[in-house]
């Protein structure tokens, strides 16, 4: 896929989609990562057809020394999503609260397990009830799908990789967390503050407001600003892999679907002692944030 239209849909272009003869398949994936659950949310009303998925139980491993949003098991994932209905080859709809954060990781998910026809609603369930399209508490059963999990289909960095990607002078690791976690003064989930030495900040309100992403041009500067240039690898990270696929999709969006995600993300590198970690402002000679 290429393009946004291949990556993003609007509320009323999917609402005429939703009305076709042959509807794609829609996921609800509202997640907090604080709580309460996004199922409630879901309970309380959802858009019309949509199955819900859990972040956390169905499309991520369990937490542990590879992060706390792991990469999923393949056959356990693959359960997951045909008991949602997800079929081989047919579309499928993501959505979360608005924020685009679980909506995205679900993309990428889907997009890694090798399904690629999977679009992330823009604006997510907010934008769906500002349109004044009809919502509904009915939760439906599909037909079990048939979907087969081929995983590998986008790149993942482990620990190694991301470390190798920062300290290569024609790559960049960037690092989407708030700059105040990048630079080590604060860490409120992880038990270690700071940053992958070499890593570039880049936080995710610079390329993202509110589940809303820019025009390609404006991500391509924003990504440029960073040190992510033509011809450059380029890998993403942040506390858990979310809000990093949130980055993967915003780089796909500029043009580099080669965009590497470090899943396991700091809650990974941190669970190893021996792993260094840098402090501080952004490494010497690179770019600022845009």
């Amino acid at each position: 896929m290429s393009g946004t239209e291949d990556l993003l849909v609007d509320a009323d272009r999917l609402a005429a989609e939703l009305d076709s003869a042959d509807p794609p398949t829609l996921l609800d994936v509202r997640w907090r990562l604080t709580g309460p659950p996004g199922r409630d949310d879901y309970t309380a009303g959802h858009l019309p057809g949509a199955v819900f998925v859990d972040l956390d139980t169905d499309l991520c491993g369990p937490p542990g020394a590879a992060g706390r949003h792991p990469l999923p098991d393949p056959a356990a994932l693959q359960a997951a999503l045909r008991a949602a209905g997800v079929r081989s080859g047919h579309p499928v709809v993501v959505y979360d609260g608005g924020d685009g954060m679980s909506a995205a990781r679900a993309w990428w998910t889907l997009r890694w397990a090798g399904h690629t026809a999977v679009r992330l609603l823009h604006g997510g369930w907010p934008a769906w009830v500002a349109a004044g399209l009809p919502t509904s508490t009915e939760a439906p059963t599909p037909p079990a799908g048939d979907v087969e999990v081929r995983p590998g289909a986008l790149p993942v960095l482990d620990a190694a990789d991301a470390a190798r990607l920062a300290a290569a002078d024609d790559g960049v690791l960037v690092d989407v967390r708030a700059a105040a976690r990048y630079r080590g003064e604060t860490e409120p989930i992880d038990p270690v503050a700071g940053h992958v030495p070499g890593a570039v900040n880049l936080p995710a309100p610079d390329y993202v407001a509110e589940g809303r992403f820019p025009a390609a041009d404006v991500l391509r500067q924003r990504f440029a600003a960073a040190g992510v240039l033509d011809g450059r690898p380029v890998g993403a990270y942040c506390g858990s892999g979310v809000t990093a696929a949130q980055a993967v999709l915003a780089l796909h969006m500029a043009g580099r679907p080669d965009a590497a995600l470090y899943v396991g993300s700091w809650s990974n590198w941190v669970a190893d002692p021996s792993r260094p970690v840098a402090t501080g402002e952004q490494p010497a000679g690179s770019a600022p944030s845009a």
